[in-house]
């Protein structure tokens, strides 16, 4: 029976994305590079502000799917080859290497040697480089590893193996690779198969040709192909939002400067050879940049690291697309366009004098309601085995100058706090202390690159501040609305330096959920200054607590404080950081610290004993 599989159009950048391996109906595929994709159909995704940024042409997106009704076998897609290519039968546990000429179009793999078929499985474990390559494990060599050289060599037939299941033993030990060739009989065991064996790399990905191979001296690692560390993409997003009269920082005014000069396009061309040092110097003369201004720029340009160790190449450049968001949101007069339309609201509290709705209003600044936003996320890249691993650039050929996007349309809340609160309370010496104790273990954090793209160069209490509480917030919506929590996603706007103090929960689904005004009526008054009210009461309680509450340091890299799945953790899909830098006493207070909403907690606790009190008279 024919069968379709479908990858959805918002699927390509996150998180089937180019590199990604992708598990389906029992098989298995990985994304090809965006020079394998169909050059007619791809559609074109607009967002020159973060063009400008990435230093690229501009997006595309991958072909929408096509539905059961108007499926065409034919028709232009992302490309996804199998990965891996070795495959195995259930039933005779033969193992065969599968090529692209063995494919029969709309047909899974079948076993060649049983009778009837039956459908082939990918084996489990691949091997990665942190030098961004994926692979299948030699299996040959797996089952012939612990004979000599020599025993090695009058083996050969290099494809007749079997994948075997002993009943015998459990978990690993019971599975091995055997060796079926005349007069052999090699086998070893999977018990000690993750980890590094010394294996080779084969210096590109599965669908790089053979003479796009490099020469690749990093260590393998074995690990299953859904493993956590084969793929960290490295997306950026934008709001698409309107073209404001907001001066631009002077590095950002330098930075054209450097990319309108004449010698621009020949420095990028000769990058890395002896003859660009002539360039540089020139174009250093002209408009006084540093050197690693164009460093930075030249990696832009050309999808290279800009360091000059190959063993050690620096982290992606992840451009701060924050400031001009951050003022077309608190602009005195709204800016408004078709797929930006913003509009002001209140927590409807004006008149209220008693705490804890005095209290609310008092700590929350502006209210602005998005009845449309439309985002844009791009792919630049990837990376295999820890984040800050060499980058991957989303055309392994390094000849295109734009990359794979999708654009969501949603709507979303957006809110700020109270400046002279938020400066009374982050002037506490507590707050201060326990921030830095947070800094401390940032900076031991192989995350530190990419998270200070995020929080700024310093760590400020109210970016932990903000952020705690739009986790606490989303989780809240869940709660109030019936979105779910993968449904919403937030943007963080509290670099101090930029004077910001606020955050932006919007829906981001690539499909319609979210699009028809459900979040925007949560942020309608009475219902937000409710959900803040029932947010905080929830928040002042864990279902681990004394443990999280008082925990010094938990989470990945001990980023967090009180903090963890029970209270303040989301998807990882819905968080700018990855859920790292939370801290739920900064919200609500604790026995060290006082939160910027403990009063809040506080007054309701008094208000709900005094109406226990009145109702059992």
């Amino acid at each position: 029976m024919s069968r379709t599989l479908r990858v959805r159009q918002a699927q390509t950048v996150l998180p089937f994305g180019v590199g990604a391996v992708f598990d389906i109906q029992g098989e298995s595929f990985v994304a090809t590079g965006i020079g394998d994709w169909p050059q007619r159909a791809k559609q074109q995704v607009e967002s020159p502000r973060l063009a400008s940024r990435l230093g690229v042409t501009g997006f595309y997106a991958a072909p929408a799917t096509a539905n059961d009704r108007f499926d065409r076998p034919d028709a232009p897609g992302a490309p996804y080859i199998r990965f891996p290519s070795w495959l195995f039968c259930g039933a005779c546990r033969r193992m065969k290497r599968w090529r692209i000429a063995d494919e029969k179009p709309g047909l899974p793999p079948r076993c060649p040697s049983c009778s009837p078929a039956r459908t082939l499985a990918p084996m489990r474990f691949v091997q990665i480089c942190a030098a961004g390559h994926l692979s299948d494990i030699d299996w040959w060599f797996w089952a012939h590893s612990r004979r000599e050289a020599g025993e090695r060599r009058q083996c050969s037939e290099r494809e007749k193996l079997r994948f075997l299941v002993s009943e015998r033993a459990s978990g690993l030990e019971a599975l091995s690779v055997a060796c079926t060739s005349k007069g052999c009989g090699a086998s070893r065991d999977l018990l000690d198969i993750l980890g590094t064996h010394g294996m080779r790399c084969s210096g590109r990905n599965p669908w790089q040709r053979a003479n796009e191979a490099v020469e690749c001296a990093k260590p393998v690692q074995v690990v299953q192909r859904t493993a956590g560390n084969l793929y960290y993409p490295v997306v950026h997003s934008a709001l698409d939002i309107p073209e404001t009269d907001v001066p631009m920082h002077a590095d950002e005014e330098l930075a054209g400067r450097v990319r309108e000069h004449d010698l621009w396009v020949s420095l990028c061309r000769v990058a890395g050879t002896p003859r660009a040092a002539v360039f540089r110097t020139m174009i250093q003369e002209d408009t006084g940049a540093d050197d690693e201004l164009l460093d930075n720029l030249i990696a832009e340009e050309t999808g290279q690291t800009s360091t000059t160790s190959p063993d050690f190449p620096a982290a992606p450049t992840r451009p701060d697309l924050s400031r001009e968001e951050w003022a077309a949101f608190t602009a005195s007069a709204l800016p408004a366009t078709r797929d930006f339309a913003l509009r002001e609201t209140t927590l409807g509290l004006a008149h209220e004098t008693a705490d804890p709705w005095a209290g609310i209003q008092r700590r929350i600044g502006r209210i602005i309601l998005a009845d449309r936003l439309r985002e844009v996320r791009a792919l630049s890249g990837f990376t295999r085995v820890s984040p800050d691993a060499t980058v991957v650039p989303a055309d392994t050929a390094r000849r295109l100058k734009w990359l794979p996007a999708v654009e969501v349309f949603g709507e979303g809340i957006f809110l700020t706090l109270d400046k002279r609160e938020l400066t009374d309370w982050e002037r506490d010496t507590r707050v201060h202390q326990r921030v830095a104790d947070m800094r401390v273990y940032l900076d031991r954090s192989f995350q530190r690159d990419r998270l200070e793209a995020l929080t700024g160069a310093e760590l400020s209490p109210r970016f932990v501040l903000l952020h705690t509480l739009a986790h606490l917030l989303i989780r809240q919506l869940s709660f109030e609305s019936g979105y779910t929590t993968a449904s919403l996603r937030e943007r963080i706007y509290a670099r101090a330096e930029q004077d910001q103090y606020g955050i932006l929960v919007y829906t981001a689904a690539g499909d319609a959920e979210g699009t028809l005004g459900g979040l925007v009526q949560q942020g309608e008054p009475p219902r937000l200054a409710e959900t803040l009210l029932r947010m905080t009461e929830a928040s002042a309680w864990c279902s681990s607590d004394p443990l999280c509450a008082e925990h010094t340091g938990q989470g990945f890299g001990n980023l967090n404080r009180a903090a963890c799945h029970a209270c303040a953790l989301l998807p990882e899909t819905s968080c700018e950081t990855g859920n790292t830098l939370l801290d739920r006493a900064l919200v609500i207070g604790g026995e060290h610290v006082p939160g910027y909403f403990e009063p809040i907690v506080t007054a309701a606790r008094a208000a709900a004993a005094t109406a226990l009190e009145q109702a059992t008279r």
